[in-house]
């Protein structure tokens, strides 16, 4: 090391350690007050754990930020994991984790309990809650549009992903975008210099993190074989759910489509319940990753739930473990930064694709339906409604809808 680096990390202000009791009890009212989606999470965390708690200093939250915005799975959660990491060790990583996750967990358990058995072509809320889907997605689009793909070549990347995940709707057809559209980035689109940052201090081995990453690619290439080998639904659920978190780049409402083909083809989940339990995932507190928790409840009760939820985030602890101590040599590679420039574009498609298919073509029956996706759609663009609200109100618009059709 340098003494230009030598003095840089002297100078850092490191994370402050705590108790893993504390960590929990912080995360758990996130976990219960954090609507809004990652986005306002991310703004959640900055509040209490940097500004209230000073638990880490603006620097270092803004590259685990960054890290976690790189890597694929839920941004908002993955961070959570890494400030818990910082603060308490791995089981600061967990009850981080855990206080965040469990009460969306509990609420869509409920909600899946209570849906079961109903008809939600005859409840006009239920149906209501699959016509937000519509608007919600629609504004996921385009903000990440803005954003991920606002010049020509990664927009043309992202059409291209849209048209062939429309053409070609499978698991395995997203994978292939997703690898495709990396090695156009890595190739052909432009790079930039990186910015300068500041090293994070932590007690994480690199051989921790090997053997992390080591775990994290045999479950996701040893999932589908056994899933193969024992016909099993429990494996091919701990499988399909465990895929989805590890390849899903975007995190929050780039889950849908991969999630979609893993429980409808199945029959575990039919499309119209799917979209209604992506409704209510809307007006709840906490990450949009526990939409799984619904799924599992919904294709194998009480266990299902619990395996699909620790299925589709145990990537996140892999990858965030195994990614922290080389983090700031991937930053400095150019390479990289293309590549997922490319991937991110690809996000975009992907999610353009399930707007029209599932999302529209399940929840939009006619031209009421239309008219109330309108509604909802601006009242989250043009009067900045919270989510939460704005999917109350379209339940509400269901079910008048259902009363005087």
């Amino acid at each position: 090391m340098d003494k230009h680096n030598q003095n840089t990390t002297s100078n850092q202000h490191s994370p402050s350690r705590g108790s893993v009791w504390e960590v929990l009890g912080v995360a758990t009212r996130l976990g219960l007050t954090s609507f809004g989606g990652p986005i306002a999470h991310l703004g959640y965390f900055r509040d209490e754990y940097v500004q209230r708690r000073r638990w880490l200093d603006e620097k270092t939250y803004a590259d685990l930020v960054g890290l976690c915005q790189f890597l694929p799975g839920p941004a908002s959660s993955q961070v959570g994991i890494s400030i818990g990491l910082l603060r308490a060790g791995l089981p600061g990583a967990i009850a981080s984790w855990f206080g965040f996750t469990m009460p969306s967990v509990l609420l869509l358990v409920l909600f899946s309990w209570f849906f079961a058995g109903t008809d939600i072509e005859k409840a006009g809320w239920l149906h209501g809650l699959m016509v937000v889907a519509v608007a919600i997605v629609a504004q996921a689009v385009w903000g990440m549009a803005k954003s991920l793909a606002p010049d020509p070549p990664r927009g043309t990347v992202a059409l291209l992903a849209a048209i062939a995940a429309l053409a070609f709707p499978t698991a395995g057809t997203q994978v292939a975008i997703i690898i495709l559209a990396g090695l156009i980035g890595w190739r052909l689109l432009p790079r930039k210099e990186p910015e300068d940052t500041i090293p994070i201090t932590l007690s994480v081995s690199r051989r921790s993190a090997v053997l992390s990453l080591v775990l994290f690619a045999v479950l996701l290439l040893g999932l589908p074989l056994l899933a193969q080998v024992t016909k099993s639904q429990w494996i091919a659920i701990a499988d399909g759910f465990y895929r989805t978190g590890a390849l899903v780049f975007g995190g929050g409402h780039v889950v849908l489509p991969l999630l979609q083909s893993v429980v409808v083809p199945h029959g575990w989940v039919s499309g119209e319940s799917f979209l209604a339990g992506y409704g209510a995932a809307q007006a709840v507190p906490g990450p949009l990753f526990t939409f799984a928790s619904y799924l599992g409840t919904a294709a194998a009760g009480l266990s299902g739930a619990a395996l699909a939820t620790l299925a589709i985030f145990l990537p996140s602890f892999f990858l965030v473990i195994g990614a922290l101590p080389f983090w700031q040599y991937i930053r400095r590679r150019t390479a990289f930064q293309a590549a997922f420039a490319g991937v991110n574009a690809a996000v975009v498609g992907i999610l353009l694709a399930a707007l029209y298919d599932p999302v529209f073509t399940k929840a939009i029956k006619g031209p009421f339906d239309f008219a109330l996706a309108l509604i909802a759609f601006g009242l989250l663009m043009v009067w900045k409604m919270p989510p939460w609200i704005v999917v109350a109100v379209t339940a509400l618009g269901g079910w008048v809808l259902e009363v005087f059709s």
